[in-house]
């Protein structure tokens, strides 16, 4: 690996290439991400008109689908919250909100909830389970006007973000005291992932997909950036940690039929474990896994940091 100036700002030892873009694990950053960074009217071309139409255009129609077991993650979630925040603190704000079946469970566990998702589709079809959702990009300009709240909920959008420790103080100056941020990203480069990188030895890395993300965090590197963004953090988990189906042999990367498959049997090992009433094991294993920085995403729970004159 050689270190690779990118500009004044931004440097750091090159961890692969794909798509024209190297990515470098920035040393100002603190978290790996791709150089030349895509424009801003690139990244709204691509989420408001085109990320559910062709980037993703089963999504929906699987999330739906899926729709029993993502109640069964996002109850996990709520349940922290409900444990974090004072009885009664229920006002919360999904950043990147997609298909809303994430502020759905909330809503029908009686959580005053309101969602921002740039995509058009997305916001159609959450506008259609009777939700609140702004059509619009989470920003400088749009987050005063929003009011504050109890827990802020981005799943799956630092990676896509040109400067995601703005948006993490963003959303710090909308949290209540109290608050909680619930921050979820891949964790990329992750030691089973790159042990079966190794052994399969691919002509590039399956988990990149520049231009469409940006910044590959992992377990430390997430929890880095939100401390350095004003954040105490509470509480970290994994998710299931896919990659161990490449280390037994299914390969699933580029693989639909095969993806599809092992995410299957992940339902029905998390399911089983619920029915069973075995859920408090499967998250005490995640909450391990993400020590050891394993697991197919990383979430990560953060409080405020307290300013220096409270």
């Amino acid at each position: 690996m050689s270190t690779t100036p990118v500009c004044e700002q931004h440097k750091g030892p090159v961890l692969s290439s794909a798509n024209g873009y190297d990515i470098i694990d920035c040393e100002a950053c603190g978290f790996a991400h791709i150089t030349p960074l895509p424009t801003i009217e690139q990244l709204e071309k691509i989420y408001a008109e085109e990320f559910y139409a062709t980037t993703e255009p089963v999504y929906i129609d699987r999330y739906k689908e899926d729709r029993p077991w993502w109640d069964l993650v996002y109850n996990d979630r709520y349940d922290s919250f409900e444990q974090m925040v004072p009885a009664g603190s229920r006002r919360l704000l999904d950043i990147g909100s997609g298909p809303g079946l994430f502020l759905l469970r909330g809503k029908e566990r009686g959580w005053d909830v309101l969602g921002i998702e740039p995509s058009r589709q997305a916001c159609e079809y959450s506008r259609s389970l009777g939700l609140e959702v702004l059509s619009e990009f989470f920003d400088r300009d749009l987050a005063p006007k929003l009011g504050r709240f109890d827990v802020i909920h981005l799943s799956l959008v630092l990676e896509h973000l040109p400067d995601p420790a703005e948006t993490l103080r963003l959303c710090q100056s909308l949290l209540a005291p109290h608050g909680i941020l619930c921050v979820t990203v891949p964790n990329e480069y992750n030691p089973f992932q790159t042990l079966a990188y190794q052994q399969l030895q691919p002509p590039t890395p399956w988990w990149l997909c520049p231009p469409h993300h940006i910044n590959y965090f992992n377990s430390k590197s997430l929890e880095n950036v939100m401390k350095r963004s004003g954040f105490d953090v509470v509480l970290g988990e994994s998710t299931f940690p896919v990659e161990m189906f490449l280390l037994m042999g299914d390969n699933y990367a580029g693989n639909d039929q095969v993806g599809r498959s092992i995410h299957r049997k992940r339902m029905l090992f998390e399911t089983g474990l619920a029915t069973a009433g075995l859920s408090h094991i499967k998250r005490s294993l995640y909450q391990h896994m993400h020590t050891l920085g394993v697991g197919r995403e990383s979430t990560v729970y953060g409080r405020p940091c307290p300013s220096p004159t409270a």
